[in-house]
């Protein structure tokens, strides 16, 4: 995995991240937390994709690939979008 397809999924996470935030109201964090929690979710979730689809899911053998790309950013984008409503949901209900 190299820097790019970090910063894929990081901007897809924060994409996710902010569509999650606005979309499931229990779990909005406001928009800096929505993009912190997104990206790292993101990160974290499209490195998952990538390790249980192999090439498919992002290495496309080292070169680039537009298809990886897109993948490695729907993965984070998935990825953001759980980890902050999980978050969100979680810091929400300890705030009362």
């Amino acid at each position: 995995m190299d820097f790019t397809s970090l910063i894929v999924q990081a901007i897809g996470g924060a994409v996710g991240g902010t569509a999650g935030g606005k979309v499931i109201k229990g779990g909005d964090m406001g928009q800096i937390g929505n993009l912190i929690a997104g990206a790292v979710g993101g990160v974290g979730g499209g490195s998952l994709l990538g390790g249980l689809l192999g090439a498919a899911g992002g290495d496309a053998g080292g070169g680039m690939d537009i298809g990886a790309l897109a993948g490695q950013f729907v993965g984070g984008g998935v990825g953001g979008l759980i980890v902050q409503t999980i978050v969100g949901m979680i810091k929400n209900k300890m705030m009362g």
